[in-house]
């Protein structure tokens, strides 16, 4: 639950208390805008349009490596979007630190990497054997 007093402009404690959510509904509605103005426009509605087909097919489909951030790139540039970006005035910035500043007080509650250093009596024979018989890729990982 966002109990800021902005939610449109927010961060807060994930449902399941284990990561924090930035919420900036300003780039959503700015992205919009822009590209709904590209469309509104007679001599690149076309370009648009057969961008945003293009980024229908990847995201529908099976996307390579790099398509689905190329078919993004290609409508933003057709439609002339700007950088996905808001300026946060001095009074908001307090308040997003504060905000900021709660939910890493409950994320830190198991220490600096979270619920990850939490070591149950139960896998200590676990943790023993692995110790002295690392696994293949745990032994190219520490001699990288």
């Amino acid at each position: 639950m966002n109990h800021s007093s902005k939610p449109p402009l927010s961060f807060s404690l994930g449902a399941n208390h284990l990561h924090g959510v930035l919420r900036v509904d300003q780039i959503r509605t700015d992205d919009l805008v822009q590209l709904v103005a590209g469309w509104g426009d007679e001599d690149t509605r076309d370009s648009v349009i057969a961008a945003l087909d293009e980024l229908a097919e990847v995201v529908t489909g099976v996307a390579r490596e790099g398509e689905l951030d190329a078919a993004i790139e290609q409508v933003e540039d057709v439609a002339g979007m700007d950088t996905a970006q808001v300026e946060v005035r001095m009074s908001d910035v307090r308040r997003l630190l504060a905000e900021v500043g709660e939910v890493a007080r409950v994320l830190f509650r198991f220490g600096s990497k979270g619920a990850s250093e939490i070591k149950h009596p139960a896998m200590r024979a676990t943790r023993q054997r692995l110790a002295a018989n690392p696994l293949p890729e745990q032994q190219d990982r520490r001699t990288a």
